[in-house]
């Protein structure tokens, strides 16, 4: 059969009428604008069918177009699945696609969005304000009422580990590691019956697709792949998290609280939102038990100043562990130098976890206040901060938990560890540097003075007296950091997402690989050996100075901390004045780790 070919007035004719035909430029924004806007599991209310269309009988016959249907809409969130098995691009299970969908499907927020119906507010303007919104997707859960916490049991953690391969065949056939790779009986999550790879109902977790949620992770760094490994100094951004600012700035922007006009409204409903979102990460009773801040530091200075000073008098004593982030410490000091207190300090064994017989023979009627890290920064001891908790309850002392180093790796409640006090940092989750929270029982709060003033603490002012606002907003003097407040609410929604119970089973596989690992190499001693660690390795190497050692690495695209890490006094209980930190995250993988600890044996063999 012969097609005759169309002439040149035909193809014109044709194309014309095609361009008549497509949809027209306010139909592609409302498509843009669903598109954007779009949650996970939701289909779009508008199509390109909706555009006027001409009937096909004034079309050439062989050029006619179809018309275009909605696309089908799948979920984009990570399911609540469990790391059972190596990355897929590690070949430790084959070499297959393990089919997770990539992670960032963040909505950005519609300006015409219908406000959500919320609790009284001072501001009659706030909308997402105090109600607890999870994103679409996030599994039901109750973040309020008081939950357990922590990693996962050293039984059901064993358990779960016991047929992982941790060494370094990549052929899951090959033999078993050596004898230098056996695991230690002093980490817990090292306990393993043999190389067999664990099968599991769960989907395994797709690190690599988390990993295209964050851009900066593409980066090169000497003309190498970037290894971020210095993640307890700050973690990474995902794309959410950026896109959420950006924004901000560019449809939301504005001063909160003070004005009657769109975008204050827009502003204040952001910054409050996030605030019920920091509250319901935490498991708080209210929003009104979160204090923002510039980070956990300014959070621990916040309770120092309006607490130290109201509660803490000549010969009180103030509790401290020998773990703890200067941060921690230097306030108390200070506190303590002013008032005349004492600070006392909780000693901690060789493995570098506490030692609760000695800590409870330093509490009394004297002690006020026990201020007490979750997650060393240093080691990555994770603490018994519940019984610490309770121990300092029962002798009346309040107790400040410093979570930012806990946040990231773990489910936190703070009804169910009963702290007094709980502060952390945004950039430790994942969030915008220069914003933090603490939580303070509201009861608490209520009772203590404001510790700066002006601005939104004001509820009215005369040149006699001043009122001030009830807490948070008595906390909360000036402008805050409104723009990555929402970013830190952002950032939550997306580890929320993905799930922390996910991150915690994903992390401790990857820390086992990671310890097994640098075992292996001659010389290198491990600082650290709790049985209950975060994703911390913190580690010397003889003949080399930390500062070599953090040079060689960065050389091949890795980056890691050397130094003292802000923990003077838990290095020198070993005798050193610095390490070298590698600190992982949930987006970093075996890969990386066979990277760095190739580097490190390389280092060796040039010394010898």
């Amino acid at each position: 059969m012969t097609t005759a070919t169309p002439t040149g007035d035909e193809v014109l004719q044709a194309v014309g009428v095609l361009a008549a035909n497509l949809p027209d430029e306010d139909i592609l924004a409302r498509l843009a604008n669903e598109f954007f806007h779009m949650l996970p599991g939701e289909a779009s209310g508008v199509s390109v069918a909706d555009a006027p269309v001409t009937p096909p009988s004034a079309l050439p016959t062989d050029l006619a177009p179809p018309r275009l249907a909605p696309a089908a809409v799948t979920p984009t969130g990570v399911p609540d699945y469990l790391a059972t098995s190596a990355p897929a691009s590690d070949g430790r299970v084959g070499g297959f696609a393990l089919g997770v969908p990539e992670v960032y499907a963040a909505a950005l927020p519609s300006v015409d969005a219908a406000p959500v119906p919320v609790p009284t507010s001072p501001y009659y303007f706030i909308g997402e304000a105090s109600a607890y919104q999870p994103p679409a997707g996030t599994p039901s859960a109750d973040r309020v009422t008081a939950q357990p916490f922590t990693l996962p049991g050293a039984g059901d953690f064993s358990t779960l580990l016991a047929g992982i391969d941790l060494g370094y065949a990549r052929d899951p056939q090959a033999a078993a590691p050596t004898a230098a790779a056996s695991p230690d009986p002093r980490f817990y999550f090292l306990e393993t019956g043999g190389p067999t790879v664990l099968h599991s109902a769960h989907p395994p977790f797709d690190v690599h697709a988390v990993r295209r949620d964050f851009p900066i992770l593409a980066e090169r760094v000497h003309g190498r792949p970037l290894v971020w490994f210095d993640n307890a100094a700050t973690t990474q951004k995902p794309q959410a998290v950026i896109d959420r600012l950006a924004w901000f700035y560019a449809h939301e922007n504005s001063n909160i609280h003070r004005a009657a006009h769109e975008l204050a409204a827009r502003a204040t409903d952001a910054y409050e939102g996030a605030r019920a979102k920091v509250a319901r990460f935490l498991g708080a009773a209210s929003a009104q038990e979160i204090v923002f801040v510039r980070g956990a530091t300014e959070g621990v200075n916040l309770v120092a100043q309006t607490f130290g000073r109201q509660h803490i008098g000549a010969g009180d004593e103030i509790v401290v562990s020998l773990l703890e982030h200067h941060a921690n410490i230097v306030p108390w000091q200070q506190i303590a130098a002013e008032k005349g207190a004492r600070l006392r300090v909780i000693p901690v064994d060789d493995s570098g976890q506490l030692l609760l017989d000695e800590y409870s023979k330093l509490l009394s009627d004297r002690t006020k206040l026990v201020a007490i890290t979750q997650v060393s920064n240093a080691l990555g001891t994770v603490t018994p901060v519940s019984e610490v908790v309770q121990l300092a309850h029962r002798v009346g002392a309040r107790v400040l938990v410093d979570g930012a180093q806990a946040v990231s790796h773990m489910r936190v409640n703070v009804q169910a560890l009963d702290a007094d006090f709980y502060v952390f940092s945004g950039h430790k989750v994942f969030g915008p540097t220069g914003i933090g929270a603490v939580y303070g029982k509201q009861a608490l709060l209520d009772s203590l003075p404001p510790w700066q003033g002006g601005g939104n603490m004001i509820a009215d002012v005369t040149f006699e007296r001043t009122l001030y606002q009830p807490a948070p907003a008595r906390f909360e003097a000036g402008t805050g950091n409104i723009a990555d407040a929402v970013g830190l609410g952002a950032a939550l929604d997306y580890l929320e997402r993905i799930g922390l119970e996910n991150v915690a089973r994903y992390e401790h596989h990857l820390l086992s690989y990671a310890t097994l690992g640098i075992q292996t190499v001659p010389g290198l001693r491990l600082i650290g050996t709790a049985r209950e660690k975060a994703s911390v390795l913190s580690f010397v190497l003889a003949g080399y100075s930390t500062e070599e050692v953090g040079h060689a690495l960065n050389e091949e695209g890795i980056a890691v901390r050397s130094g003292h890490h802000c923990a003077q006094p838990i290095l020198r209980r070993f005798g050193l004045e610095a390490t070298v930190r590698a600190s992982l995250a949930f987006y970093n993988t075996c890969a990386e780790v066979d990277h760095m600890v190739a580097v490190l044996r390389t280092l060796v063999r040039g010394r010898r």
